[in-house]
Parts: structure tokens; sequence; C-alpha cells
């Protein structure tokens, strides 16, 4: 049994999903990803850097123990299905230190594992085997563990506890409509993997393919570099329906001499109260649970084009990455409207903050 900690396989980052034979394709799943070890009727689940999941879903734990006393190792990811939609957020506070609490939300908002890839299965090793092969006794393991087969597509998964089986497909139309999400699901992009390929622990051997989009956002502050010579990150916003500011997240990633320039350019604009009046960088927030650091505000004036992967709950999921100046728009045109959204939406229950980061977060696959 692998009883060292695995690193799961990877994927490489594509601009499209690639076609020609032999390549299968998934949805890539916006949730926890997970390595699952059972052995006889213990269960471990861990993120993809190693941390414990399996305290914070009693639920999948019972699910995953249950059946014929086999053993496996499994790859996977945990979601969470509300009102037919993958919901991160609400996700995220299953991670919670006080064990009342977690059986509280275990009942009700449980969780559920997708199955994607089985690396041992009864002593067997598994990973030299190619993709098909390996799914085949996925597929049949899920089976014996009483998990239900892989949905039509994203969109029918139901909400859980419960094992499921990844949809896979090789007709690279069905990719592309999983992957323009037309209902609305909330799956992070596609995911393809070789038919031939063997499973590589550590290695980036599978393909990803992510929704990316773009905003022109106005630039409300800054952070400072730990030396404090440079911008760390720009501070974006958008104006709601009723001209409030808001923040939305951010953009990083900056080579030296850029951050420099940036310090130049935005420090004739500082002081202000740009985000006063809405969400600021220091507000609640469950993806910094509290770590927002000290910040640098700046008049409104500046609009930039930046490129991002989701909007959720009004805010960016991820770092934005920079693309250019925009000195033709107005700060004031710059709105959620552009992106199909009224603005910032307040957590249904937001509970107390997380005790810990989500493990491995936006890592996933």
């Amino acid at each position: 049994m692998l009883r060292r900690a695995v690193r799961p396989m990877l994927a490489r980052s594509a601009d499209a999903i690639p076609t020609g034979a032999g390549w299968r394709y998934e949805p890539k799943w916006d949730g926890f990803r997970t390595i699952v070890v059972r052995e006889g009727g213990a269960v471990e689940m861990r993120s993809r850097d190693g941390r414990p999941l399996d305290r914070y879903f009693p639920e999948l734990v019972e699910v995953l123990g249950r059946g014929p006393g086999t053993s496996f190792v499994m790859d996977g990811e945990i979601v969470l299905v509300l009102e037919g939609r993958l919901e991160f957020g609400v996700l995220q506070l299953r991670l919670h230190p006080a064990a009342s609490r977690i059986r509280k939300l275990s009942a009700e908002i449980p969780a559920t594992f997708v199955a994607f890839d089985l690396l041992e299965l009864d002593g067997r090793d598994l990973r030299p085997l190619d993709t098909d092969a390996r799914r085949r006794e996925l597929e049949r393991l899920v089976a014996r563990l009483g998990g239900s087969p892989p949905p039509p597509g994203p969109a029918a998964l139901r909400p859980g506890p419960g094992l499921v089986l990844t949809p896979r497909t090789e007709d690279p139309e069905i990719a592309r409509r999983w992957f323009e999400d037309v209902e609305g699901f909330g799956q992070d992009g596609i995911v393809a993997r070789r038919a031939e390929q063997p499973y590589v622990e550590g290695e980036r051997a599978m393909v990803k393919v992510k929704h990316r989009r773009t905003a022109d956002c106005v630039v409300g502050g800054y952070r400072l570099e730990r030396r404090g010579d440079g911008v760390a990150s720009l501070l974006l916003g958008l104006y709601d329906e009723v001209g409030v500011l808001h923040y939305v997240g951010h953009a990083s990633a900056f080579p030296a001499r850029q951050r420099r320039e940036l310090r130049e350019r935005l420090r004739p604009l500082e002081g202000g109260s740009s985000f006063g009046g809405g969400r600021s960088p220091g507000g609640p927030s469950r993806w910094s649970a509290g770590r927002e650091a000290e910040w640098i505000p700046v008049r409104p004036e500046l609009v930039c084009e930046v490129e991002f992967d989701r909007l959720q709950e009004g805010r960016f999921r991820h770092a934005a990455r920079f693309l250019r100046w925009r000195p033709d728009r107005d700060p004031r045109t710059c709105t959620y409207r552009q992106l199909g959204a009224g603005g910032p939406v307040p957590p249904a229950d937001p509970g107390p903050p997380p005790a810990r980061r989500a493990p491995g977060r936006g890592k996933g696959r």
C-alpha cells in the first residue's frame, strides 16, 4: 500500500482544447483536489499538498469506506453542489476547526467526491497502466462502492453526499460544450489526457484549458513589495449600479523593472478613499481569512485591462493578469455590467471564518 504522501499528476495550461486521435476529455472540477487512501475500513483524505481533509468531510469518509473491505488509492476532487451549481465559496466553509460545526455542516451542506483516477487497488500498482485501463478499473471500483456512474455532463451532477465517476468523452465537440458551460454549472474548464498516458506523480502530464475573460478595472490602490521599493500588486475595482467602487481582486507577478515603474506612476495619486463606500481590500473575504496586508489607496483615475478566470460573489477567484493600460476609458464606465453582473453578492451564510486556507486550492490539476 502507498503509505507515503502521493503527489498527484498535474496538468500544464493550454490556450485551446487539443484535438486528434487518442485524447480523452473530462471537466475540470472546481473544488479541492484530493487523494483518498483506503486500507480495509480506514479512509484517509489528503489535499494536493498533503494536508489532511478527512476530519472536515466525515460524510465522504463514510461513503468511501462502505462496501467490501477493499484497499485503494484514488485521485479525485471534493466539490459542493447547491441549487444546480458548484459552490467553491460554500465549500470553503467546511474547513472549520470545531468538531460540532463540522458535524452540523456535513449534514446541512454535504460534499461529493468526484473520482477521476485510480493509482492502486488491493495492492496492485496501477500507475504504469494507460489511461483507459485505469479508467476501466476505476469504473468497476466505483460501482463496487455503491457510487454513481458518470452523469451525461457536469451540470447533471447532484448534491451530496456521494461518490460519482467523472464524465469522460473522446469527442472534442462534447468537450467544447462542457468547456463553454452553457448551463452555468460553474466547472473550471477542461482537462485532456492521452489514452496511452501512465499516471506520473508530480509531473504535468495532462493538459488543462481554463476559462479566461478580460475586464477593464479601476486601480484603487496597491501593495508594496516587502522591501518597499516597488509595487507587489495592483488593487482593482469595479463600480456597482449606484456608483460605488468595490474591490474585485488584484493583479500581481510584475517584473522587477515594471514594479518600480508602477510605483512612480502611482505615487502622485496616493491618498483619498477609493474603496471608501464599498468593499475594500481589507474587508471580509472567504479567500483571505483575515490575512489582507496593508495597502496604499490611490485616487481612482487609472484604468487597466486584466485577464481573469472566474468571477464569484463579485470578485475574481484568483489573481488577475495585467494586460495593458486603458487611458481611453473613463473610470466611471468600469462597472460590473461589462461582466454581466450587477455587483458584489454577499455570502448566504458566512459563518465563522475558516481556520486555515483551502488546502492546495487554485492549483488543482
